[in-house]
């Protein structure tokens, strides 16, 4: 067989903050850091976010390689069958300049010029640049460079991913009369093979129907009822066994994804009201996505001022549990309580980090926003008698760095399948209101 070239893939700094271990992760291939990279990481070294860690990660491992030649001369990176680093100097006296053919001097055209200087340097092996910026990308092949997004960590079906339970229609309803007799019958009796950990079940046959789920501690399919959580009562089947994974405390870590107005969130935070007594304290966070990809210390007034309009679609739901119940009512009363003696927590993901996540039922809202790593970190950091709730729709992206193959949630729900701890469900069906599945169909 033919020696495989080696090639040199140029990073940006998108790559670096989405994954601080990314000069790591190209085999035997070189690694090029333009200079600009550099400047524009060092920007983001302080700070509480994960960019902010990723970037102080960053400089770090970059510490440990470096020597006075890296500007010069390509050093080995650690590690069997690794390639080579360098940093890239500015470009200078081009035959082509990406400020001149762009019209505005900028860094991204900074890291274009470094890359068709080396391109000119090197001229016997392939040089991509590696950016997950998709308008740098497109302004690369304009300047005839080869460029692709970084695929570490990236899916390849997201719209094949599991959903997390299935529809069986049985020839006989034998064995659904016998469900519903008995409540639990042993799996073997349904399948053949041993089914996935938690999957959930539609079983059919002519007019009878029963929902249902896999026990593999009990190695039993187990009938499932349509049960309400602190006054939310589960209207189709997909909600049905969405609550039961978040009200199952054999289930450490629960994933819900859907569209808008599925009734993921509320179904969440209303199943972690039903199993308080189980938990010191309820987490509610998302991450937050600041418009214009500005931080919010461009938002006026103080900090309660700058998190309020990103935390209230959770107080919205928050307070639609609570009018379920009249304001007389023991249920509506404790609501308050929780908030008030900060039993429940409703905060931005950032204000989370570095509290102890023991006891806790932690719901984190449009985690479609976070990074695998970022997803990693927070499972990673949970303590005895904790449970996980990932929710949110891996289509609706509102980062410009991800996208629904390289969302921490559509990553999640790729690798952690089929493990007793997980259970996953895939939300259809929107319940918000006539209206709103009017305008979600038809427009």
């Amino acid at each position: 067989m033919p020696r495989k070239q080696r090639k040199v893939f140029v990073l940006d700094t998108s790559v670096i903050l989405h994954d601080f271990n990314a000069i790591h992760n190209f085999q035997e291939h070189d690694v090029a850091i333009p200079i600009v990279v550099l400047e524009e990481v060092d920007q983001f070294k302080k700070g509480n976010t994960l960019i902010n860690m990723h970037a102080r990660e960053f400089v770090r491992q970059l510490d440990k390689l470096s020597d006075e030649n890296m500007l010069h001369e390509w050093i080995p990176l650690n590690g069997p069958k690794k390639g080579k680093l360098k940093v890239i100097q500015d470009a200078k006296n081009q035959q082509i300049n990406a400020n001149e053919v762009f019209s505005t001097t900028k860094n991204d055209h900074r890291i274009l010029n470094a890359v068709l200087k080396i391109k000119d340097e090197i001229k016997n092996r392939p040089v991509i640049l590696v950016t997950k910026d998709i308008n740098l990308r497109v302004k690369a092949r304009a300047l005839h460079i080869d460029a692709e997004d970084y695929e570490t960590g990236k899916i390849k079906n997201p719209d094949h991913l599991d959903i997390g339970y299935k529809e069986i229609k049985l020839k006989e309803s034998a064995l659904i009369d016998k469900l519903y007799a008995q409540e639990s019958v042993p799996v073997q009796e349904f399948f053949e093979d041993v089914p996935k950990a938690n999957q959930y079940y539609i079983f059919s046959s002519g007019n009878k129907s029963a929902l249902a789920f896999y026990n593999q501690r009990t190695l039993s399919i187990e009938r499932i009822l349509k049960q309400p959580a602190y006054g939310i009562t589960p209207r189709n089947a997909e909600q049905t066994f969405a609550l039961h994974a978040i009200m199952n405390d054999e289930v450490k870590l629960v994933t819900l994804s859907g569209a808008a107005g599925t009734g993921k969130t509320l179904l969440a935070l209303a199943g972690a009201l039903e199993r308080r007594a189980n938990y010191r304290q309820i987490f509610v966070a998302r991450p937050i996505v600041p418009l214009s990809n500005k931080d919010i210390g461009y938002l006026p007034g103080d900090v309660k001022s700058k998190i309020d309009p990103y935390m209230q679609p959770l107080w919205d739901n928050l307070e639609f549990v609570k009018s379920q119940f009249k304001e007389n009512e023991k249920e509506y009363k404790r609501i308050k309580e929780m908030v008030d003696q900060d039993k429940i927590h409703l905060a931005p993901l950032a204000y989370i980090r570095g509290r102890s996540l023991s006891n806790i039922f932690f719901i984190i809202d449009e985690a479609q926003n976070l990074t695998p790593h970022e997803v990693k970190t927070i499972i990673t950091r949970a303590g005895d008698n904790t449970k996980i709730v990932f929710t949110g729709d891996i289509f609706q992206i509102d980062t410009p760095y991800l996208d629904s193959q390289s969302n921490g949630l559509s990553h999640l729900i790729a690798r952690i399948s089929d493990h007793a701890l997980h259970a996953h469900v895939n939300l259809k069906k929107g319940e918000r209101s006539e209206l709103a599945n009017l305008a979600s169909n038809l427009l």
